[in-house]
């Protein structure tokens, strides 16, 4: 009798295994030749963790490159000395991170943090606009950090397993293996954000190719550089990826920036063919129908991409990450600024807390 043919789900099993193949440290040295330069910093402290996981925007002491100044007073009568504090925050420093972030910006010129899976690309707004994420300092990375939503998914087990089919928690919901929390440092420099792209790939076939930033550029609208790009991609992923990475099983998503020229260019991450993946242009139930019918009739990759700037993904003004862009609690501070103002203020009264404390 002929063997029965098993249809493909709309997802591919995930495992805790499969997942951490995700995970910057597992894939970047399989990789790293392919991508940006990167300096892991592996495994961090619980301390650690706690510091991300408090309340508050602060960076660690020692962390400006200021000397600390001392809390004593010259003033033996000061009111307050006999006072407590209500609600004091707990103090962090971690001084070998520094280091070792200085290390890392003397090596690069600039960098950009992430944990294991999640930038905090959220968080861009924090620093200067004139250059999104650059970090110089120990203080910027940590301002990054705990400005971000994004990262807060890495910072508990729990999250980073959710829906993982062996994602077995013991009776006090701890994680019964481990994970660790690992920070990284890439180079930093100029992105043209146009040139970045998400490709989608099941069972070893390269399905999808989305435009990742959700805004128009003119350039994406010539069948020749369409062309060009879809080429491109299909020929690089073949060379260096396809096949390369078995614990995935073949099913994953990478990020590609392009060159200048379009004929060429690297991997900025891998992410895994799940749910937590943001389908950008495609949804998944188009990319499995692309799946069912590659089955039948081998097809190319296709490429979508932000054609107009009425194309219905299109964000036209509105930035990016918009919901993290303005904490609740400084909301009274906007009334009658337009968005630049208003982050520089945000900024100063964050230093001016920083200092304070």
């Amino acid at each position: 009798m002929p063997t029965a043919v098993t249809t493909p789900t709309l997802f591919p099993s995930l495992t805790r295994d499969a997942l951490l193949a995700f995970q910057f440290s597992s894939w970047y040295s399989r990789f790293s030749s392919l991508s940006i330069k990167s300096t892991i910093i592996r495994p961090l402290s619980q301390e650690f963790r706690e510091y991300l996981d408090s309340d508050g925007v602060f960076v660690p002491d020692g962390a400006e490159d200021v000397p600390l100044e001392s809390t004593l007073s010259d003033d033996g009568n000061n009111e307050d000395d006999n006072e407590e504090e209500e609600d004091p925050r707990r103090q962090f420093a971690f001084p070998e991170i520094d280091t070792k972030i200085r290390d890392a910006v003397a090596l690069y010129g600039a960098v950009f943090p992430k944990l294991n899976f999640s930038s905090p690309r959220d968080a861009a707004w924090i620093l200067p606009a004139s250059s999104p994420l650059k970090c110089t300092v120990p203080a910027d990375v940590y301002l990054l950090l705990k400005s971000s939503d994004f990262v807060q998914h890495d910072i508990s087990p729990e999250h980073v397993f959710d829906g993982c089919e062996d994602d077995v928690t013991s009776d006090d919901g701890a994680r019964s293996d481990s994970y660790e929390l690992e920070l990284v440092l890439r180079k930093w420099y100029p992105v043209d954000r146009g040139r970045e792209l998400r490709c989608f790939v099941r069972q070893e076939v390269l399905l999808g190719i989305s435009q990742r930033d959700p805004n128009h550029y003119d350039f994406w609208n010539e069948p020749e550089i369409q062309r060009k790009v879809l080429e491109a991609v299909k020929a690089y992923w073949e060379v260096n990826i396809k096949g390369r990475w078995e614990q995935t099983g073949g099913n994953y998503t990478f990020d590609f920036l392009l060159t200048r020229d379009l004929s060429k260019g690297h991997i900025v991450d891998f992410n895994p063919y799940a749910p937590r993946t943001d389908p950008l242009l495609f949804t998944y139930e188009e990319l499995h129908e692309r799946l069912l019918e590659h089955a039948s009739t081998p097809q190319e990759p296709e490429l979508r991409v932000v054609d107009s700037p009425s194309h219905p993904a299109a964000t036209r003004n509105a930035p990016a990450h918009q919901h993290n862009m303005v904490p609740l609690e400084a909301l009274a501070m906007s009334s009658g600024r337009n968005v630049e103002d208003f982050a520089d203020l945000l900024r100063e009264e964050i230093k001016k807390t920083m200092d304070d404390d």
